[in-house]
């Protein structure tokens, strides 16, 4: 079960004023530059709470080591890739299912160049490849959420193969983005092309009369 619903959360307690939140989100927001500045090997409490400009004692207050503070980030990271996608769907119209997809890869390159930390994490697996979820594995988590989208847009058959062939074209997409830039900071264009054909020509063999 996705962390989201199982109510798991690396949080020691919730912030229950708006002053300790936004505390938290500093902590947060502080975590994702460090990240992108020196990596997580090299990420400590005591930076985290020295950039965030809170006491130490205000870190273990919420999170018990790094690790939980990587894995908000990484919770946000979701939050924020999935929010996107949503916002996408419902303010533009697409011809069918490939031009959603091509959105998707589109957002996950704009969150790589732009959103703190990201570039530096991903969706976890850098970290943990269960920092998500403790049964299933960050891609799956993932794949999880992307079928739900293409379920309530596309009215696809709800199925295991459909389940299967969602989580091997995340897998496959993460693969090759992360080759785009590996090229080119910026995301290499040609690779990224390549990306969405991959996917595309994957799914489309995949998803042969998956459409209710």
């Amino acid at each position: 079960m996705p962390a989201e619903e199982s109510g798991e959360t690396p949080l020691r307690r919730r912030p229950t004023q708006r002053r300790s939140a936004r505390r938290v989100e500093r902590m947060l927001d502080a975590c994702a530059d460090l990240l992108d500045e020196v990596g997580y090997d090299a990420l400590s409490t005591t930076r985290i709470a020295e950039r965030a400009g809170v006491a130490i004692g205000s870190i273990y207050q919420f999170f018990p080591d790094k690790r939980a503070i990587a894995q908000a980030v990484t919770r946000r990271h979701v939050e924020e890739f999935v929010s996107r996608i949503g916002r996408r769907f419902i303010s533009e119209e697409y011809g069918g299912w490939w031009d959603a997809v091509d959105a998707i890869i589109d957002e996950y390159v704009e969150m790589h160049r732009t959103v703190p930390g990201f570039r530096s994490m991903h969706f976890g697996d850098v970290v943990d490849l269960n920092l998500l979820d403790a049964v299933s594995d960050n891609h799956a988590v993932i794949a999880g959420r992307l079928r739900g989208l293409l379920l309530q847009e596309y009215g696809f058959t709800d199925s295991e193969d459909l389940d299967l062939a969602v989580l091997i074209a995340v897998e496959a997409g993460d693969a090759v983005l992360k080759l785009a830039f590996r090229r080119d900071p910026n995301g290499a264009p040609e690779i990224v092309s390549e990306a969405k054909r991959l996917i595309r020509g994957y799914l489309s063999r995949q998803l042969v009369g998956a459409s209710a």
